[in-house]
């Protein structure tokens, strides 16, 4: 590796210790190489993810994603603008990696820019592909994997982990007049978005609160079966992760679907926990 490529690296493995505390514990389970690209990844995510969030006229972070995607189309043909480009360009490349699923990124990033209002599930469905599917689909080329199935089984491994934060932010989401929950569930229900503005949790909310964490555990289910497709390696980074977010969606029950009185998070000692549960699997012995 050059000395270039290196830094660029470096710059990457910074941010992600900075900014990752969920995900970086769960990358010090690959291989050096495959931690560093999945550095690189999370760094180009991160900072698309941050571009919408800056407190800026919507043009203004609207232009700025576009930069950042004409930077994205330049770095993979070897022009670098940002410091963590050199590094993405050789995860990429390294690790055969569709363009479209980081083009995709940007584009879920973008859908959150307006007042989000999702009629159908179908729609909302769509936009967790963008921001979380695409995400594991993009992981598993550098964990490897094996048989196009694994493809189908981490986007609903993705559906599955987003519908989770999408439950555990409802309140913090429609403050910021993100709505989330489809329309017509809402109205199935009772609920109305002024009652989950106000944070009422009367017996329409816990219907409806249960009918959306059951839909989660099914696509919880259905990602499971990614597992035994992926290195061994990779199982050991996938199973943390998946253990870290289906205990969160135990958490949000626990609670009573009480959302609104604080911010649900899974006990550091869990997390150490799934680590530890994860290493014989990370080397082969179970």
């Amino acid at each position: 590796m050059n000395a270039a490529l290196a830094r660029s690296y470096r710059c990457c493995e910074d941010v992600t210790r900075r900014e990752a505390g969920n995900f970086y514990p769960a990358f010090l389970l690959l291989p050096a190489q495959q931690r560093r690209s999945m550095c690189a990844l999370y760094t180009f995510m991160r900072i698309a993810d941050d571009l919408s969030d800056e407190p800026m006229p919507i043009p203004v972070k609207r232009q700025l994603l576009a930069d950042w995607r004409g930077g994205l189309r330049l770095a993979l043909a070897g022009t670098y603008q940002h410091a963590s480009h050199g590094a993405l360009h050789d995860t990429v490349s390294r690790y055969a990696i569709p363009a479209k699923y980081l083009e995709a990124v940007i584009d879920g990033v973008e859908m959150d820019l307006e007042p989000v209002v999702y009629r159908t599930f179908a729609e909302l469905r769509n936009y967790c592909y963008h921001v979380a599917s695409v995400v594991g689909l993009s992981c598993i080329h550098i964990w490897g994997f094996r048989g196009l199935a694994a493809t189908r089984y981490a986007e609903d491994a993705g559906i599955a982990f987003q519908l989770t934060n999408i439950l555990r932010d409802l309140g913090e989401d429609a403050a910021r007049g993100r709505i989330y929950l489809p329309q017509d569930e809402l109205d199935r229900f009772g609920y109305n978005v002024d009652r989950l503005r106000q944070g009422v949790c009367d017996a329409s909310y816990h219907e409806l609160m249960r009918f959306q964490v059951q839909r989660a555990r099914g696509y919880y289910r259905s990602g499971w079966r990614l597992v035994p497709r992926l290195s061994p390696a990779g199982q050991a980074v996938f199973l943390m992760m998946s253990r870290t977010y289906r205990e969160l969606l135990h958490e949000i029950e626990t609670r009573d679907y009480d959302v609104f009185r604080g911010r649900v998070s899974v006990p550091r000692w869990k997390k150490l926990l799934f680590a530890l549960l994860a290493l014989p699997v990370r080397f082969g012995i179970v």
